[in-house]
């Protein structure tokens, strides 16, 4: 009920009247039935922005603490979280990844929307970075038709490190359903499960006009960060020499 008064009544309203986003591909989406909305990540307001084109209800996993964190704040934070269409990862498992499986197989199975970012983090300088085949063993063990999708603009509305940037129209694309079940009882095979997951990715980059770099984004992260850590210790040790001439 939360949900639907947040996108209805509340958020959604708001955010339609301030940035009026655009939509194409919304019929690729099917009214009813289980699908994956596997979309690139460029923002926080990417779960915003990429639901509320649609008239169904889609359901993200999050991190379980959002949900279980004492106290007042614990509680509003909890409401929020649960009202705007996240489910706490299934942590009885021995890892994060299979409790995300787990909590997204519970949401396919009872017929909704899923949706998930298949680069696992936020791209950290616009460009698309390899996707994880945890979306490629989801799609093959349950059957739901992966949907790619491409949130375009949010990084300008919402830049990393920062609550609000400027203000754009953020556009949001829906591709065609892509259908692996000729790859049926194939889901333990890394090679397919590889294969799944690129042309996922390849649809994504397609959609979004984002540069392609086959690297995982946390790791492109972890180097950025390296380079500039060197970069300024180089200017730093620099300095005495300047000075001294």
């Amino acid at each position: 009920m939360l949900y639907w008064f947040l996108k209805w009544v509340a958020l959604g309203p708001l955010l339609r009247v301030i940035f009026r986003p655009r939509a194409y591909g919304i019929d690729n989406v099917p009214e009813e039935g289980p699908a994956i909305l596997a979309s690139n990540h460029l923002s926080y307001a990417d779960w915003l922005f990429m639901p509320l084109t649609l008239n169904r209800r889609v359901t993200f996993v999050a991190k379980a603490e959002y949900f279980t964190t004492p106290g007042i704040k614990g509680w509003f934070q909890k409401k929020f979280f649960s009202g705007s269409g996240q489910v706490p990862i299934d942590r009885s498992g021995a890892n994060a990844a299979e409790g995300a499986m787990r909590s997204a197989k519970r949401i396919l199975e009872a017929g909704d929307l899923f949706g998930i970012y298949p680069e696992g983090t936020r791209s950290h300088d616009g460009k698309l970075y390899r996707g994880k085949t945890g979306v490629a063993r989801l799609a093959l063990e349950t059957g739901a038709p992966v949907i790619p999708c491409a949130v375009v603009g949010t990084d300008v509305v919402a830049p990393t490190g920062k609550v609000f940037g400027s203000w754009t129209r953020p556009v949001v694309r829906f591709g065609r359903p892509l259908d692996f079940s000729r790859y049926e009882g194939l889901e333990n095979d890394r090679y397919i499960l590889r294969s799944v997951t690129d042309e996922i990715m390849y649809e994504i980059m397609r959609l979004s006009g984002q540069e392609y770099v086959d690297m995982y984004a946390a790791k492109a992260k972890e180097l950025d960060k390296e380079k500039a850590r060197l970069a300024a210790a180089e200017a730093a040790s620099a300095e005495p020499d300047q000075k001294a001439s």
